[in-house]
Order: C-alpha cells, then sequence, then structure tokens
C-alpha cells in the first residue's frame, strides 16, 4: 500500500491536479495515506481556472505549507511517493536547490534522500535554461520530470479527456495499476 503525497502549486494546470485527486479517490484500496499540500496561489489558480473550490471537497487530509510537523516532513514517516501536480518553475527551483522553505520542498528533499519517488509534472513554456537545469539537477537527483503535455493518440474528446492523458501518466510512473489507453491494444 503506497503512502503518497499530493502537492499543487500555483503553476497554471489545475484541471490536472482535479482529475488526479478524483482518480487517486476511485484508487483508494492502492493506498494507505495520502496527505495533500496546497499553496494559497494553488487555491486561487484552482478558483479562477475551475470556477470553484471544490478541492475542499476531497475525502483526504490537508496540510498546509507551514505544517512541518506533518509526517511526510521526516524520511521517518515513510512515504513513498510524491506528486507534484501541477509543479510551478519556483517550486521546481527550489527543490532543485535545496531550499526547504516550506511543507512542499522539504517534503521533496525528503523524498529525494530517501531515493523515493518524486514526479514534477511542470506546467511552463517556454523553458529557460535555468528551468532545464533545475529540471537536469531534479532527474540527477532521482527524481522524474513528466511535463504536463497531453498526448492525442488516444482521440480524447474532450479538455478533460486530455488532460487526463498526462494524469495517467503520472499514476503509471508512480506505479499504480490503472485502466487507461495504452498503444497497441
Amino acid at each position: 500500500m503506497k503512502k503518497i503525497i499530493v502537492a499543487i502549486t500555483g503553476a497554471s494546470g489545475s484541471i490536472y491536479a482535479r482529475i488526479l485527486l478524483d482518480k487517486l479517490v476511485v484508487l483508494k484500496l492502492q493506498w494507505k495515506d495520502l496527505g495533500v499540500i496546497m499553496t494559497e496561489n494553488a487555491c486561487e489558480v484552482w478558483k479562477t481556472e475551475l470556477g470553484n473550490e471544490s478541492y475542499n471537497d476531497y475525502p483526504v487530509t490537508f496540510y498546509s505549507t507551514r505544517d512541518f510537523l506533518a509526517p511526510f516532513a521526516s524520511g521517518s514517516g515513510q512515504f513513498d511517493t510524491m506528486l507534484i501536480v501541477p509543479c510551478s518553475m519556483g517550486t521546481l527551483g527550489r527543490i532543485a536547490s535545496g531550499v526547504s522553505n516550506d511543507l512542499i520542498s522539504r517534503a521533496a528533499d525528503v523524498v529525494l534522500k530517501e531515493k523515493r519517488k518524486l514526479i514534477c509534472a511542470i506546467r511552463e513554456t517556454p523553458y529557460s535554461l535555468i528551468h532545464i537545469r533545475n529540471m537536469e539537477t531534479i532527474m540527477l537527483a532521482g527524481g522524474i520530470i513528466c511535463p504536463a503535455t497531453p498526448s492525442f493518440y488516444s482521440k480524447p474528446k474532450t479538455i478533460e479527456d486530455a488532460a487526463a492523458t498526462v494524469v495517467d501518466r503520472i499514476l503509471d510512473l508512480a506505479g499504480f495499476d490503472i485502466n487507461t489507453y495504452r498503444w497497441g491494444k
């Protein structure tokens, strides 16, 4: 049973976070603990992009970005996977630099130092050289960069369907057993 941390930053792409939370609720039998960290900016972006505050409706534990007593602020909490969806370049830069000034960057630091799985669904375009170097640093430290880039070979019919192709890829990378479109099947 997985112990999962989901971090939602203020990058554009709240639809990815919403679909991820929806799918994780359905996949409840595959995880034991799920902690969610959502920045203030993420709440504002969610309201702007999705037109609601439905993040309040999920049956999961939310943690403040200042809650350094959260169980995953230490390696002894044994959370095995962290998903940052969407991941802002500011968050990525702080993680790459080792700046643990909030719970998101601290949890990512813990996941990397414990050699566990960190998946960053970055949401920015175009990339600057600084972004690319920060992505390289995260990858060299053992993290996974998964750009929030939809695939189209499954012929998605709605924006939600297109966004779900990214979320399904993230869940695949995290090791969840999911039912999704598979190439050649």
